[in-house]
Parts: C-alpha cells; structure tokens; sequence
C-alpha cells in the first residue's frame, strides 16, 4: 500500500502543538533550526495567545508537519507521496526535498506576513456543510461584498473567503437553502480567493530567489490536484496557492489514482483524516499522528516498505 503523508491548513492548530510534539532528536533538530532561522524560539509561537496571528499558526503547522515526518523517517517510516492543504503544501514540499527547511521557514513568515498585513481584521472563511458547489455558487452571486467558493474539501464540505458581513450574508443564505452547517474558522485572513493576488505575486518574487530541487517523492498539488515533478512549477504554486481554491477531494482522488492506500495525517487535528473518510479515499486507511502512539504510526508508514 503506498502511503501518503497529508498536511493539515490553517484552522487546525491548537495551543501546545509544538509542546506536544514527539519527545526525539529529530523533533530537537527541527526546533533547532526553525529558531535559528527565525532568529527567536519556535516555541514560544504555539501559546493560545500567540496563535491569534496568522504569522505563529503558519509557522506552527510548517514546523509541526516537518518534525513529525522526520520522527517517522527516523524510524524508517516515509511516504512515497505528500499532498498539504494550503499552508500544508509547505511542509509537504520540504518533505519531498523541493526546499529546504530553513528556507521554507522564512518563506512561510513572509507569506504569513503578507496575508495579515493585508487583512488585518474583517476577513476570514467560514465552512459550509451540506450544499454542493453547484448549490452554493449562485448564493454567493447573491451576496454584497467580497465572497469566494476557496475550498472544495469533499462533494459537500465546501469553505467560503471573504469578508466579514459577506461571509454572515452567505451563512445566512446557505443554512435557508438547506445546509447542515455555517461555521466561522479560525482563518482571519481570506485564503485562497483573489484578494491574495497581489501577496502571492510579491511571494513568488522572494521564492524566485530559493534554491528547489526536483521532488524526490510524488508531490501532489492541492491547487492543481494533480501531480507536479518540475521543482520551478513546484515552487510557483507554492507561492501562488494563498490566493488559489484549494481541491482537496479532487487531490485525494488523484493520490488513489497514483496508487495511494494509506493516508497519514500529521500533526495538528485530525480535518483531513475525517475528509479522507468522507471521499473517494474511502476504501483505503486514513490515520493522524494527534492521539496515536508512534509505534502505531510507524506500522502504518511502513505498510509499503
């Protein structure tokens, strides 16, 4: 079974998630060089406080996702394919050996940065459960202000991006029109919709600068759902995916097709793991690294050893 090591986005951090991390030279070393290359502790960003910015919950997710997968390969546990949702595709692109860590750590401040300077309050996603996109797009059409279709997650678990009074209108709208579910997310910025365009351009500047390497892995694209091989075309939709939809279900069918079994989910939560079982990844294995013990892991990363 080829297993596929998943990479949650933002919403699902939570405090002490790099506290929470496994007890492993591998984890030290991971700290180690996040706190070098941000010049101040990795752990201090994981504190309720601190992830109330953007800038912490990003670097939290990057470092998490990062220093779990080598606490797995230290085991000899590692995927032959990553896919990461939004912020995820980061780590999942370090894991894949496309960048390196250190860099991806300063790239992902700068992005962070440019999302939360931009959008400082206001804006946000909310979550919507029961419509399909062809229920909800005319909705949005119906709104006043700034609402994107951002996330495509599972046939009927789809996330708006937006602004705040759009985002209550589309709620509003969407629970009337029979939907299950209109939750806000602990996103204060509009991922992945084109209010972003103008970051993701000044972000691609600064990745046009890293050194990338051809992935040693399949790395699969959330923004594309498929595939990408090219380290130039990695990088580009690295930078360009804050202000693309994300196709999450679209992803995991293709991993299936690319001959994925096993769907590993690292830290933190355990939203990707439920969507897994939810998609057309049904018939195989999906698991999360929070609440399982690391022997466990390491038997399932290794199924197709």
């Amino acid at each position: 079974m080829t297993v596929l090591f998943t990479f949650p986005g933002q919403g699902a951090q939570k405090p002490g998630m790099l506290h929470a991390l496994p007890a492993h030279p591998a984890t030290e070393r991971t700290l180690a060089e996040a706190t070098q290359a941000l010049g101040r502790d990795v752990l201090a960003l994981d504190a309720a406080e601190a992830l109330r910015s953007t800038v912490a919950v990003q670097l939290s997710l990057l470092v998490a996702g990062v220093a779990m997968a080598r606490v797995l390969a230290a085991h000899c546990a590692v995927p032959r394919m990553v896919a990461g949702l939004s912020i995820g595709a980061w780590p999942a692109a370090v894991v894949a050996g496309v960048l390196d860590f250190s860099d991806a750590v300063r790239l992902v401040e700068l992005r962070a940065r440019l999302m939360e300077d931009a959008y400082p309050h206001d804006y946000g996603m909310t979550a919507i459960g029961g419509l399909t996109r062809q229920q909800l797009e005319p909705l949005l059409a119906q709104v006043h202000g700034p609402a994107y279709l951002a996330n495509l997650n599972a046939p009927r678990q789809l996330v708006v991006s937006g602004s705040a009074p759009a985002l209550d209108a589309v709620a509003a709208l969407a629970l009337a029109h029979g939907a299950t579910r209109a939750e806000r997310l602990a996103v204060p910025v509009p991922s992945h919709s084109p209010l972003l365009d103008d970051q993701a351009r000044t972000l691609a500047c600064a990745c046009d600068q890293v050194p990338r390497k051809r992935p040693r892995i399949t790395y699969v694209s959330s923004s594309a759902a498929r595939a990408l091989f090219d380290a130039d075309r990695i990088m580009a939709d690295l930078a360009a995916n804050m202000a693309r939809p994300v196709l999450w279900a679209d992803t995991l069918r293709h991993a299936w097709e690319r001959g994925a079994r096993t769907a590993l989910e690292m830290p933190s939560g355990s939203v990707l793991t439920r969507l897994a079982l939810e998609a057309d990844f049904g018939a195989g294995i999906a698991l999360c690294a929070d609440g399982n013990r690391l022997d466990t892991l390491v038997q399932v990363a290794r199924a197709d050893q």
